[in-house]
């Protein structure tokens, strides 16, 4: 198994990125032989991938960070780097690796001083592996302060420093920093490469996995947990017989406050599940004795911990009631394709009869009308608006039609 594996519908861009790979392995070679370095490389110091949400823009970029780190001795014998088994590669893809440093939107923004430290490790050259590597995973979320500190580091980079920056399109990064990098676009997978996935690396059966990959219309990690996560399938159910439930006022605000919830409870439990254990570890690098007090002095870094962790919670329930609203839109386009007398790619088959029984009941311009209405809640979202006016809003405008 090699990096790119996990590629799901992207050969073309595994392909660009293998290439770019073996020129780097060339540039490293040559430079530790003291030969001549290769006059021409498909190898550059910044790239932009962009693409779809679930295209696997990150898994991309991590796959590529683990080519360049491969230290796999068929290199030598004119191997690809890239194995998938060594320890460059192992320890670049699963996060532990000293020479890629990732950079992930713990909130809304990526604020300029959670990237202070990692533009400065930029400038040094690599500890053990064979590239300083900075992956941005959300670049489209650095504000204007860390967006100027990337650029900077981005003109003038180390001579063995890459910057791999993640973004849904080009519009969402700066001008001044795209120019830059040079750019990779990944296109949604198709719906049965998503499913082979899942049947090959899941175990997932078959049917289980198409059903899947057609409802999240080829969004990799959504048919995964779709797939595999009981729990998943219930909420996204529920979240396809809402449409069914507005008929009056008190119940689009229930209906609401019920998608809130839901969204707050996934958030809780992923709290309970980091927040705990990133405290203890803070502590005893620390030195606080086991349940015994902290250090005098070290207040102030427990406290910016809280902060980190409050944001990542607010984010976390944002991004639950966006795959929630992403399960709306699926619908109603489904009513409309059956409305307009389409079944060809209906992607929530298994909720044919509600869709059937929504399309007989409005027009398709009062379809188009509520698609609206969730697309403005996603955009009420991601100005900060409350959650539970953002959402009663957009349950009422449902119920209007």
């Amino acid at each position: 198994m090699t990096v790119w594996d996990d590629l799901v519908g992207q050969e073309k861009v595994a392909e660009l990125l293998d290439g770019a790979a073996r020129d780097a392995d060339a540039l490293v070679t040559a430079a530790a032989a003291d030969t001549p370095v290769p006059e021409t490389s498909r190898m550059t110091h910044a790239w932009l991938f962009t693409g779809p949400p679930g295209a696997g823009r990150n898994q991309a970029a991590r796959a590529f960070a683990a080519a360049l780190q491969c230290v796999s001795p068929d290199r030598a014998l004119g191997g690809a780097p890239g194995c998938g088994f060594c320890d460059g590669c192992h320890t670049a893809l699963v996060g532990t690796h000293a020479d890629v440093t990732t950079v992930a939107a713990v909130g809304a923004e990526i604020l300029v001083k959670d990237m202070r430290d990692t533009v400065r490790k930029s400038f040094t050259a690599p500890a053990n592996g064979r590239w300083q590597i900075i992956l941005v995973e959300d670049a489209e979320r650095l504000n204007e302060k860390s967006a100027n500190a990337v650029l900077k580091a981005v003109e003038e980079p180390a001579p063995r420093t890459v910057w791999l920056l993640c973004a849904p399109s080009l519009e969402d990064v700066l001008p001044t920093i795209r120019s830059r990098c040079r750019h990779l676009t990944l296109r949604t997978p198709a719906v049965d490469a998503v499913a082979g996935m899942l049947v090959r690396r899941e175990g997932v059966e078959p049917d289980v996995a198409v059903a899947a990959a057609r409802a999240t219309q080829g969004h990799v990690d959504r048919a995964r947990r779709l797939a595999t996560d009981p729990a998943a399938r219930e909420r996204r159910a529920a979240v396809l017989q809402l449409p069914l439930r507005l008929d009056e006022v008190g119940a689009c605000l229930k209906a609401a406050q019920e998608l809130v919830d839901a969204a707050a409870e996934d958030a809780k439990q992923l709290a309970e599940e980091m927040d705990g254990k990133e405290t203890e570890e803070l502590k005893a690098a620390l030195g606080a004795p086991q349940g015994g007090r902290l250090p005098r002095g070290t207040a102030g870094v427990m406290k910016d911990l809280e902060e980190m962790q409050k944001r990542r919670r607010t984010r976390t329930q944002r991004d639950s009631l966006d795959v929630a609203l992403g399960d709306l839109t699926a619908f109603y386009r489904d009513v409309l394709a059956l409305q307009l007398g389409s079944r060809v790619a209906i992607a929530n088959a298994d909720a044919e009869d509600t869709l059937e029984r929504i399309a007989r009941g409005s027009s398709p311009e009062a379809t188009l009308r509520r698609i609206e209405a969730i697309a403005a809640c996603r955009e009420a979202l991601d100005r900060n608006v409350a959650p539970l006016l953002a959402v009663e809003a957009m349950t009422m405008a449902l119920r209007a039609g």
